[in-house]
């Protein structure tokens, strides 16, 4: 863990991210953050931050595997 109080605020956010993504998932993470968004920026740019090179396979599993989580 990071001590907050010395940490940039770039830092925080990257750290806060990755967490949102190993807890929730992709999917979870973007309906997550949805909710404080206000829709500035550039959508697609952004995206390929979260998701990366992921294929429509492995987006498929983490899909999947977040469905069967939630029962």
């Amino acid at each position: 863990m990071i001590d907050g109080t010395s940490a940039t605020l770039e830092e925080i956010r990257r750290l806060g991210v990755e967490a949102l993504r190993r807890e929730l998932g992709v999917v979870g993470m973007i309906r997550f953050l949805q909710q404080f968004e206000t829709g500035h920026g550039d959508y697609t740019a952004e995206r390929q931050t979260f998701v990366g090179k992921a294929g429509v396979r492995e987006l498929a599993h983490e899909i999947r595997r977040d469905v069967d989580a939630a029962g």
